[in-house]
């Protein structure tokens, strides 16, 4: 095992500890469907507004085909208090569309397939696969994920996807996921992009960027 698996290792355990119960999505969702709905409408928006919302909107559009059928205007009512909202609703109406009309109704679960979705890009594709599917093919790399994995492993780069081919390289695949969430609760918690709170972290005595070793 090499010297980042066994930091990663180290890092993992310390943080499922630490946020036991933060290890999934907090979008709300019972099925893929409104996991991909959710998770298009967080964009640049917290998941506690996007839960406020969804409630009446999977009422209003339970499945693909009800959205397909529908105008972007008319989702306004519904995701009008989230940011982008009318970019959301063409997004999602078109999503449908694809879905009911080439996945017969059916969300698929790869990122080369969800990729190819509106307003769906590798961040979004694979919350979805990992939270709905319960597998890995990539890591949802989120603003939290690039402040933490710089300070924590000093990488000098915002490209997501970067950071990404490099996490998925030392993490162990059946980590991948829970990654994720354990570095949005650290980045939620104590590791905030404006400030860091290195004495209330439980990475402060190993992590080379800690101001309260």
């Amino acid at each position: 095992m090499s010297g980042a698996e066994k930091s990663i290792e180290l890092v993992l355990r310390r943080l499922k500890k630490r946020y036991p119960d933060e290890m999934h999505t907090s979008l709300n969702h019972s099925n893929p469907w409104e996991l991909l709905v959710a998770t298009i409408l967080s964009a640049q928006t917290t998941d506690a507004q996007v839960d406020r919302v969804t409630p009446a909107l999977f009422k209003k559009v339970p499945n693909p085909k009800s959205m397909a059928k529908l105008k972007p205007k008319q989702l306004y009512p519904y995701v009008k208090t989230l940011g982008l909202y009318r970019v959301k609703a063409k997004h999602l109406v078109g999503t449908a569309k694809i879905l009911h009309e080439h996945f017969h109704d059916r969300v698929p679960n790869t990122i080369a397939e969800l990729t190819m979705l509106p307003g769906v890009g590798r961040k979004t594709a694979n919350v979805v696969i990992s939270n709905a599917f319960n597998a890995n093919e990539g890591i949802a790399i989120d603003t939290h994920c690039i402040t933490v994995a710089n300070r924590l492993f000093l990488y000098r780069t915002k490209d997501a996807k970067r950071i990404e081919e490099r996490m998925t390289r030392v993490v162990p695949k059946s980590d991948w996921g829970n990654l994720t969430h354990l570095f949005i609760a650290l980045g939620r918690d104590v590791c905030t992009a404006r400030k860091k709170y290195c004495s209330n972290c439980v990475l402060k005595d190993i992590c080379p960027s800690s101001d309260a070793k």
